[in-house]
């Protein structure tokens, strides 16, 4: 088929037309071998998407990763594709126009793989839009042998059972090797003539890591409750077990990364310190699936600031983790960084401090081009509060960072707490405020010469959604009410100061959010559903309609306070049960019941408290 034509009067309509256009600097771009070759028969054609808009998408440091994996091989072509606004998924549909790739313009049914990462739970719709708008089955088993296979990872894969119907495949954990592994059993099966595509996912499903959810049968109790997940054929295991990658230095990386053709939400050279997290916060679902940490070496990570800022132009190095001051050896490569950035003029940025261990030599070193905000999350408002999350940190820490922020010349902060917390209480929320109050008190105990611009302090809370794979995947989420109520009498107590400012996250995208976290495959209706009434982008404050969800899940007889308000016993079978992270579920019951009497679990450098990830064999777990 010949590629796309898109007419400059639809890109002259829509806002922001550059996301539609590709020729980004260092895009792939290859020959595809003639039809009807040797060479045709072994390639294969895969289209990255992104269930979202393009300036997102391309702040996607997974997304940058695996096309340079895909790429680098001769045999594969990977390109990509993100959804289209609004806008402009209304003038395609208009002008008969099939979502396509940047890189071609080649309509995505006429790609062998169709792959979508997911990032957050309510992009499930625009999974399901961008398929539509490609014309291709939604559903798998409406699929036939011409059809590309659809696949997904990302962080909610752990539990993509809510779009498990119209997923071929899912592959789990981190993909660099499990991905290149299924790309060679794809074109070994293509070459050889391929056949009926059961015969293709069979293969597939024997890769660890690859799960494949229509080989798996889910029965149900007359109460609702899952009561089995059971492979369906012998291929499939009774478990599927996420891949790590075990030496990070060995690990591909796109120093040549793809520059955005538009400002991005994060526009810079990633650094990826480490995958992991030594802490144990209760609520992070990154801090249980990426298990073990794994860490770059200083040496591998300064090469790679270099050759990425010379092969981009970009002006800023981010480094990414989950908490950037547990890198071991974090002062030896901020000192080696500035040394090789200073002089390009590139700033130094340092995200996911902990604030115990703050000092001001760090952070003068991010600030030595331009200086950054700090931002500290603090979780909680209480140390009861904090202890119940194991969050490990106490109020005097955050004081004591700030303060040798403030007298170093900072002049602002933001802080990032939650709402609905199991065990909260009316008065751990007060703690909040009390504790961005005593923020304000500080500054003002700061000698007057050293406060030359007022205080500005971000105070932010989000509300808590239980995540699969975390010791609270068994609490209920706080009802929408309650947590309306919460984040009101919190706005409440910080009005009046000039200082300090509240923004919170919306409670009803929060409640949807947790009832597709911890649905199971019924909930695929609603999503479709959905889709065919016009639900597209509900990430995005202002396209969420929390009724006209709730119209949905009502019209099919599925109670969303069923999967978000429910508190789940420890014995209950969960839709994800038939997954593996790493982390046993004992564990996890013990750190729930651990919670709940308030007492705190050493880090994973403090003391091993056999979480299981040492099946893994590598990491934290064997220093």
């Amino acid at each position: 088929m010949p590629p796309v034509t898109l007419p400059r009067r639809i890109l002259r309509s829509v806002e922001k037309p550059a996301r539609y256009v590709g020729g980004e600097r260092n895009a792939v771009r290859k020959t595809l071998p003639a039809p009807g070759t040797p060479e045709a028969a072994a390639f294969a054609r895969f289209a990255f998407c992104f269930p979202d808009v393009y300036e997102i998408g391309m702040s996607h440091s997974g997304l940058r990763i695996l096309y340079h994996v895909l790429n680098r091989r001769p045999d594969t072509w990977c390109e990509r594709a993100f959804a289209p606004w609004t806008d402009m998924e209304e003038a395609m549909r208009r002008e008969g126009i099939p979502l396509f790739s940047l890189e071609s313009r080649t309509p995505l049914r006429e790609f062998d793989f169709v792959g979508f990462t997911l990032q957050y739970e309510l992009s499930f719709p625009n999974v399901l839009a961008m398929l539509d708008l490609a014309g291709i089955p939604l559903r798998t088993a409406q699929r036939g042998d011409a059809d590309p296979f659809v696949i997904a990872g990302g962080p909610c894969a752990y539990n993509a059972e809510p779009i498990a119907d119209f997923l071929d495949l899912v592959v789990l954990g981190e993909a660099e090797e499990s991905l290149d592994e299924l790309m060679d059993a794809y074109v070994a099966w293509k070459a050889a003539g391929g056949g009926p595509r059961e015969a293709f996912l069979a293969r597939a499903s024997a890769i660890p890591g690859v799960y494949v959810p229509s080989f798996y049968d889910v029965a149900y109790h007359d109460d609702g409750t899952v009561a089995s997940v059971l492979p369906n054929r012998p291929e499939a295991p009774a478990r599927v077990r996420k891949r790590i990658v075990k030496d990070l230095d060995a690990a591909p990386f796109p120093e040549a990364d793809l520059v955005p053709n538009l400002e991005t939400v994060h526009d810079r050279v990633f650094l990826e310190l480490f995958r992991g997290c030594i802490r144990g916060c209760r609520f992070c679902q990154a801090g249980f699936v990426y298990r073990p940490v794994r860490e770059r070496s200083p040496g591998v990570l300064r090469a790679q600031a270099s050759a990425s800022a010379a092969a981009t132009g970009h002006e800023e190095v981010g480094l990414l983790s989950l908490s950037t001051s547990d890198y071991r050896r974090l002062p030896e490569l901020t000192d080696g960084l500035v040394e090789d950035l200073a002089h390009q003029r590139v700033n130094l940025s340092l995200p996911s401090l902990r604030v115990d261990s703050v000092s001001l030599e760090l952070m003068e070193k991010a600030s030595k081009v331009k200086r950054a905000g700090l931002t500290f999350a603090p979780e909680a408002g209480t140390q009861r509060m904090r202890d119940v999350v194991n969050k490990g940190i106490g109020e005097e820490d955050l004081l004591r960072s700030l303060r040798l922020a403030f007298e170093g010349g900072w002049n602002g902060a933001k802080l990032y707490f939650m709402l609905g917390l199991p065990t909260e209480t009316m008065e751990d929320v007060e703690g909040i405020a009390a504790l961005a109050r005593s923020v304000e008190a500080l500054w003002r105990s700061i000698p007057r010469e050293l406060r030359l611009r007022p205080l500005d302090l971000d105070v932010s809370a989000s509300m808590f959604v239980p995540k699969p794979f975390t010791p609270f995947q068994w609490e209920p989420q706080d009802t929408v009410p309650s947590l309306r109520e919460k984040s009101r009498h919190l706005r409440e107590l910080l009005r009046g100061s000039r200082a300090i400012r509240y923004q919170w996250h919306d409670t009803d995208q929060s409640f949807l959010e947790a009832v597709l976290a911890r649905g199971d495959r019924r909930l695929g209706a609603a999503l479709e559903e959905g889709v065919r009434r016009g639900r597209r982008f509900d990430s995005w404050d202002d396209r969420f309609d929390l009724a006209a969800w709730l119209g949905i899940l009502d019209g099919l007889g599925l109670d969303p306070a069923f999967y978000a308000n429910r508190r789940r016993p420890y014995d209950e079978v969960l839709p994800w049960d038939h997954l593996d992270v790493g982390v046993s579920r004992s564990f996890l019951v013990k750190e729930a019941k651990t919670a709940q009497e308030g007492d705190t679990t050493p880090h994973c450098r403090e003391k091993c408290v056999g979480c299981g990830a040492a099946v893994y064999g590598g990491g934290v777990c064997f220093e």
